[in-house]
């Protein structure tokens, strides 16, 4: 039992990932064995010396694919992504997504840094949705740039400079019927659903880690992020480039326990101000209170309720949320 706890903290993950982890590694593990004893049956006609020759060479080769394989029926893809990706890297001596594209046209000389960045939400994801688009290329010629994500356009030519390229790689998301599942589904994202008590005692740190995260953004995403999760995302802390946030209000006022979305824009218009906005901010410990990045404004009209000003508070986020991201990343 202490064995498995000391497995379930070093991944960082709950009781039932840990099993459904252990099951794709068995899983994985018999069919690579199946596979393997298939193909060299085609070349042997009988398990001799050479049979058991090459057999762990091709063990060895399969066992990766089938462990990933099995991984998407289990929901571990994440997992099995980052762990493989460390393996490989140990074994060959180059991070996992420079691996991966060793076969472009793109020589791995030419690929700067990737930033992978995680969303946390726990509604429709409006603001996720946007950030996940502007990172996919819109409007960058060739998908070239820093919002080029992993696309290369038609105009790449080997040798291109690729600079630091933003991928979101990870949705985390603490409702398992919240919309922006949806959007990661159709993105074909992975996404991470976390239970409270886990994530204030380890945040996650271990898949976040597995998933070679550097950047997280919270989007509309409702817990306390707990002081670990701060402590392990502090910008240079093994590559980790720090958390934001984004606030529907002109912090510091209206923020803290208790206030978001239509609790905001209520106590805003309650206070009769004449003004509101949006406030991009770093985060700690505590509600609200980490050093501010960005802010901009909208004025509040007398004839204006806390659902229209929610549409204007909206219209401000999709505006500027993912070109500060790209700015702060660049």
């Amino acid at each position: 039992m202490k064995g498995i706890n000391k497995l379930q903290a070093k991944w960082g993950v709950g009781a039932a990932q840990f099993w459904l982890i252990i099951i794709t590694f068995a899983l994985g593990g018999s069919l690579s064995g199946r596979l393997t004893s298939f193909l060299l049956k085609l070349v042997f006609l009988e398990k001799n010396w050479a049979f058991w020759l090459i057999y762990p060479l091709f063990l060895t080769i399969l066992w990766p694919f089938s462990v990933l394989f099995v991984s998407f029926f289990t929901g571990q893809f994440s997992f099995f992504k980052g762990y493989l990706g460390r393996v490989g890297g140990k074994l060959f001596g180059f991070a996992g997504d420079q691996g991966a594209n060793l076969g472009n046209s793109v020589t791995a000389a030419t690929l700067d840094e990737v930033i992978h960045v995680a969303i946390f939400a726990s509604g429709a994801g409006s603001n996720a949705r946007k950030i996940i688009e502007y990172f996919e290329g819109a409007g960058v010629p060739g998908g070239l740039g820093v919002a080029g994500g992993y696309g290369l356009g038609a105009d790449a030519q080997p040798g291109a400079n690729l600079h630091k390229r933003i991928k979101v790689s990870l949705i985390v998301c603490n409702v398992p019927t919240a919309g922006v599942l949806n959007i990661a589904k159709e993105k074909g994202i992975p996404t991470l659903i976390i239970n409270k008590s886990e994530f204030a005692s380890s945040g996650y740190v271990q898949s976040l880690r597995n998933a070679e995260i550097n950047f997280i953004v919270l989007a509309g995403f409702l817990w306390k992020i707990p002081e670990v999760l701060v402590n392990a995302f502090q910008p240079g802390t093994n590559n980790a480039k720090g958390i934001i946030n984004i606030h529907p209000a002109l912090l510091p006022k209206y923020g803290g326990k208790g206030m978001y979305g239509a609790h905001v824009h209520e106590a805003v218009i309650a206070a009769g101000e004449t003004e509101s906005g949006i406030t991009i901010h770093w985060v700690d410990a505590h509600y609200d209170q980490g050093d501010i990045i960005f802010q901009a404004k909208c004025k509040i009209d007398a004839t204006d309720t806390p659902e229209t000003l929610a549409n204007k508070i909206h219209a401000l986020e999709h505006s500027h949320f993912a070109k500060t991201i790209e700015g702060l990343l660049k």
